[in-house]
């Protein structure tokens, strides 16, 4: 009796072994699978190579589950349900109803034990480390598909020619966005990826969506210097100036002739030049379409002059300049520590937003959670404001977006500085 007790047992947990080996190869990640492979790790390559055909790995444990329980069914009533039986009867049960209630006893005594043992629980270590899982079952796992290759072969073909048959074909595994967002966020909420460094992967996920205008730094902002001017005029303006280049350009912005760079106008001082002429230092600027991407354009800077380029629209008026810089602060942020910069957006007590004009819009639709479209004419909050009204706001005017209110705040001059966004229906203090 102890024997066929410890023989059930041994089928059930081999059942169990089967079902954990199934579920710890399926939901391995093959990533992490290849850089174990990488590291000479004991049984990562046959895991890949069960993953790389998961039809025969599937019918090879499915054959194995079905015999496991053929035999487990049969052994068990045969041999565990005629001694209790046999000790029903001894207790004044009839034989008839002992016989019954044994095999009923016995069958569902097995049937737990597949469930808990055999199934529910090797399932849930699988789903703990799958990866380390697979490691371990994947060599016998192969030993067992080389095995039954045959009888595999035929349930792989048989399997195959039936989802033929179906009317719809299931589309090839693919990580999308969403995907990687998902993995990072829950990455950051159980501390292996900083909040920051999740902000840094969000933004260089967005920069294949984006192009050079949502990068550059716009054209109101873009220090320049007139060639035209008299050289004192000329010299005060690179007192002026707060960055390493200007635009050197001739009574216009838009007529600009390249860059001037103050840190070769201080290496001309150093070198005995008595006067310096910035006209005579101009160089040559890469000059580029606003409609560049953001990834074209990080590999044309490479092997731009001074790594900057001048941005233009397509009549070829000047509508900004492209750094390094620039690009660096849309990962990581702007690097610079000015007291006067305000916060581009705060969640104030009551729910509500106070947002920069300037703002742009994947990180306003990372903060109200939006689905806004991809394919849009503008890079900020302050231009998708122009589209939803179709003409300069005045302050206090408000547009709709999905569940939220968009409120003017401020103007400065023409351009949309201050906006306050606010779920519809709320109440704000500001409303009384």
């Amino acid at each position: 009796m102890i024997v066929n007790l410890l023989i059930v047992g041994l089928l059930v947990a081999l059942n169990g072994v089967l079902a954990m080996s199934e579920l710890a190869v399926v939901s391995a990640r093959d990533a992490r699978l290849k850089a174990l492979e990488r590291r000479k790790v004991r049984g990562a390559r046959s895991a890949l190579a069960l993953r790389a055909h998961p039809g025969r790995f599937l019918s090879t444990v499915q054959i194995g589950i079905t015999l496991v329980g053929v035999v487990a069914g049969a052994f068990s009533g045969t041999t565990l349900a005629a001694p209790l039986a046999d000790w029903l009867m001894t207790r004044g049960v009839g034989e008839r109803v002992a016989d019954e209630t044994a095999f009923f006893l016995v069958v569902a005594a097995v049937t737990y034990l597949s469930l808990i043992i055999g199934e529910l629980v090797p399932k849930q270590i699988a789903l703990r480390n799958p990866e380390r899982v697979a490691l371990l079952v994947a060599p016998p796992m192969q030993l067992l598909a080389r095995l039954a290759r045959p009888l595999v072969w035929l349930l792989d073909v048989s399997s195959r020619l039936f989802l033929r048959l179906l009317p719809a074909r299931g589309e090839d595994a693919r990580i999308t966005d969403e995907e990687i967002h998902a993995v990072v966020a829950e990455a950051a909420s159980s501390g292996v990826v900083e909040p920051e460094e999740r902000q840094m992967i969000a933004a260089v996920m967005r920069m294949a969506d984006r192009n050079v205008r949502a990068l550059m730094t716009p054209r109101q902002e873009v220090e320049w210097i007139d060639l035209d001017d008299p050289l004192d005029a000329q010299l005060q303006s690179l007192r002026n100036c707060r960055h390493s280049k200007l635009v050197a350009a001739r009574g216009d912005v838009d007529q600009f002739h390249g860059w001037v760079s103050v840190k070769r106008l201080l290496d001309a001082v150093l070198d005995g030049q008595d006067r310096v002429v910035p006209s005579l230092h101009v160089e040559e600027a890469l000059v580029v379409p606003d409609t560049v991407d953001a990834l074209q354009m990080i590999a044309k800077l490479r092997s731009a002059p001074l790594r900057s380029a001048i941005v233009v629209d397509e009549f070829g008026s000047l509508q900004g300049i492209i750094t390094v810089g620039d690009i660096l602060s849309a990962i990581a942020g702007s690097l610079l520590d000015d007291s006067d910069d305000q916060p581009t957006a705060v969640r104030r007590p009551d729910g509500s937003w106070l947002v920069d004009g300037d703002l742009d819009v994947a990180g306003l639709s990372d903060l109200l959670q939006l689905d806004l479209p991809r394919q849009q004419d503008y890079e900020t909050v302050a231009g998708m404001v122009l589209s939803l009204m179709g003409h300069l706001p005045r302050v206090g005017e408000t547009a709709a977006l999905e569940d939220w209110t968009i409120e003017v705040l401020d103007l400065d001059g023409r351009r949309i500085d201050k906006l306050l966004i606010q779920r519809r229906g709320v109440v704000t203090d500001d409303d009384g």
